[in-house]
């Protein structure tokens, strides 16, 4: 026999919010729940193991949209899993890009912090280096 569980059981079991769960079912990414007769949701572990992709997909940082095409690429009788691949594989390279722009981005800081240590930390805040040198074009090229 099934167990029927409440959301607030369901959140628990899935480290998932009572609104993230509401949220999900609002956006068709969760079936919606059927109801008790006094109007409380009902959860089925098929709803339990959905829920617990969806948060694994998030933790992963897939896009809803991304998450409801593994969704459906999952529950196709004739899907392929190259598909998935290439989805997964397509996040992987903008995580990588963000990593590396997040890397010329800590350079530029880190830049920035030592020179201002070396030449003016502890002086007037209109000679901090930092101040002056952000606005510049010249400045180490952190977002560009």
């Amino acid at each position: 026999m099934m167990t029927a569980l409440t959301i607030g059981a369901l959140a628990a079991q899935t480290g998932c919010s009572v609104p993230t769960i509401r949220y999900y079912e609002e956006i068709g990414l969760l079936p919606r729940a059927p109801r008790r007769p006094g109007g409380h949701r009902i959860y089925r572990d098929a709803d339990r193991k959905r829920l617990t992709f969806i948060r694994r997909c998030r933790d992963f940082g897939f896009a809803i949209e991304d998450v409801r095409t593994l969704i459906a690429l999952s529950e196709s009788p004739d899907g392929n899993c190259v598909e998935a691949r290439d989805l997964a594989q397509a996040h992987l390279a903008a995580i990588r890009k963000k990593r590396d722009e997040l890397a010329q981005l800590e350079r530029g800081l880190v830049h920035l912090v030592e020179r201002c240590a070396a030449t003016c930390a502890g002086g007037p805040m209109k000679e901090c280096v930092i101040v002056e040198d952000i606005p510049r074009p010249s400045a180490p090229s952190c977002c560009r």
